[in-house]
Parts: C-alpha cells; structure tokens; sequence
C-alpha cells in the first residue's frame, strides 16, 4: 500500500504536549508544558503526530462527566484520535516499522492502528476514528450492510448531520443504500445535500424542529448525534420497528431504553458506545482512499491555539470535524 518507509528519526528526550490536571476547568484549564517522550511498550508504536482532532467525548472526560467509565490518572494529556508517522516500534511489534494526540509524540496499541496509505492526509486520519467508526456502527445498528450484500430499502433520519459524526453518518448511509433525511442549520443546507442526503430540514423552523420527513416516510432508524430532543419527540415518526441510536446518551436515555428491552418494544432507544476496533477503521479509511468518503473540516488549529479549537468543540457548532496541526 504505502511507499518503502523513509529512515527512523531520531526521537528527542522531550516534546510539547498540552495537559489539565483537574477535572472542570474547561479551555482555562489546558497547560502547555513539555514532557518526557513516551517509550512504545512491547506491542505499541511511537508516532511522531502531525494532526488530531477533538471529539465531544475529551472535554466531557475532562469535566468529569464520564469519569465513572472512563477514568483517567491526572495529569491527562486528552484526545486520542490522531494521525503520524511510525518512528519507533515495541518489540512485539510485526506490521509497522519505523519510519519516520494533544502532543508531538503519542504511544499507540497496535492492536488499534491502522496504517494510512498515501492519497489520505493526516487531517483526514485524524479526523475519523471516534466520528466515523459511531457513524458506522450506529448505521450497522439499524440495519445497514456494507458488506456488499446490499441494505433493506430502509429510511434514516440524521441529526446534526453537519457535525462531526453527521456528516460521516450522512455518506455512510447513502452507500448503503438508505433513503436519507437530515437535519442541521440552514448555513450549511447545501453541504449536507452536497454529502448525498435526500432531504434536508432546518432545525430553526417549525418544519424542521418537528423532524418530520417531507415526503411522508417513517423512520426505520434515527443516528440521534444532537441533545436536548428526548425519546417522545422521535417515537411518532419511527415505522412499527424503528430504532433510535442516540450516541449522546443521558441517564434519561439509559432509563428509557432499559424500559423498552425489559418490556419487549418493538420501537426502541439504543444508547450507542463506541467499540473501537481495527476491522472497521481499515474499512473507513479505505473509503477515504477510493474517494467515497471524505472529512470535512471545521478548522485546523496550531498545537498552541488549542484552547480556541477545544471552545469551538464545547460550543457544539462545528461543521465536520475540529483538527489541531503539530506545526506550530
């Protein structure tokens, strides 16, 4: 896949990084300060980083909202989607060599890296593993096949189909075969079009805020990226099996779906956690490579304005993706 891997780089003692050591605190709360480079472990590699991109899930890490979960010893260096360069390998190590996170270094498990061939930029790497491998799991959820065997004419509503798993939930399902209705703000109407859905409704508008597809269908399968719209919002527009994959799931929506598998539903909430695995990342970023999918980017930050890049995320209005560049 890739050219022959240029020589190792001498690894420094010390990097740049970007930290907090407390829970709260928000962008006031990232120090940049320099640590030791990490050293690979027997089946991890070392890559020297040129993008990352911030997903909601690292700021609710860092306000503690997921703590019970996913508990982390401070100080943290956040955000663990990240695109680079091989430079040193552990000695378990048999699929990479060296060759050439919110830091310069990060250690990964080889278990989860995938090799990124040319033709897809770090930016796009970076962009895709917790974005794109929840859109893909939440349309596999509903029903969706990308295994070539072809969908059941199946019909998805999309939430915030221009954030940051919208927009890779709206190209997904459209390679499957799905009918496509989405929702987002009307600046960005023509890109979500432009991303192949079918319908596009303006949250704004009564029309829109109501989720009600234009030409009359039932939803077979809502991905639900957005807060503040709860169960009885979806439940008269979903057909007799529909299924909710909320993937910003409350204590509500965990109440709500226990309640509907203890009493057999036919309509259902799935609250969705992300199961990372290898299998599906190789299959995104081979999407990337033959032009099917593509990340669209919000901005790219330098590693020093980190702070504006991690308000915009806290904001919850990115279009597509939020990338921090090692460059500066």
């Amino acid at each position: 896949m890739a050219a022959a891997e240029p020589p190792a780089a001498e690894v420094p003692g010390r990097m740049r990084a970007v930290q907090y050591d407390a829970y709260s605190g928000g962008a006031a709360g990232l120090k940049h300060v320099e640590v030791p480079v990490p050293k690979p472990k027997k089946k991890e590699l070392l890559l020297k980083l040129e993008a990352a991109s911030i997903n909601p899930v690292d700021w609710k890490m860092q306000k503690g909202m997921l703590r019970p979960l996913l508990p982390r010893r401070l100080p943290y260096i956040p955000v663990t989607d990240v695109a680079g360069v091989v430079v040193e390998v552990g000695s378990g190590v048999k699929r990479f060599k060296s060759g050439g996170g919110l830091a310069e270094y990060a250690v990964a498990s080889v278990k989860l890296a995938v090799r990124r061939p040319p033709g897809v930029s770090a930016t796009d790497g970076a962009g895709l593993p917790i974005a794109a491998g929840t859109a893909l799991q939440s349309l596999r959820s509903i029903g969706a096949r990308f295994d070539g065997a072809g969908s059941k004419p199946l019909n998805v509503l999309v939430t915030a189909a221009s954030g940051g798993v919208g927009h890779y939930a709206v190209q997904l399902a459209k390679l499957a075969g799905l009918h496509v209705t989405a929702t987002c703000g009307a600046r960005n109407a023509e890109l979500v079009r432009g991303l192949g859905a079918d319908e596009v409704l303006d949250y704004g508008t009564p029309e829109g805020a109501g989720m009600r597809s234009p030409s009359g269908r039932l939803y077979d399968g809502v991905v639900h990226c957005t807060v503040g719209v709860g169960w009885p919002a979806f439940e008269p527009l979903l057909s007799a099996a529909g299924k909710v994959v909320d993937i910003t799931a409350s204590f509500s929506a965990v109440l709500t779906s226990a309640r509907h598998r203890v009493t057999f539903a036919r309509k259902r909430l799935v609250p969705l956690l992300l199961w990372p695995n290898r299998a599906d990342m190789e299959f995104l970023v081979g999407l990337v490579k033959d032009g099917k999918l593509k990340t669209v980017v919000d901005s790219r930050s330098p590693l020093r304005d980190v702070s504006e890049a991690w308000l915009k995320s806290i904001g919850g209005h990115a279009t597509g993706k939020i990338v921090v560049g090692m460059e500066g």
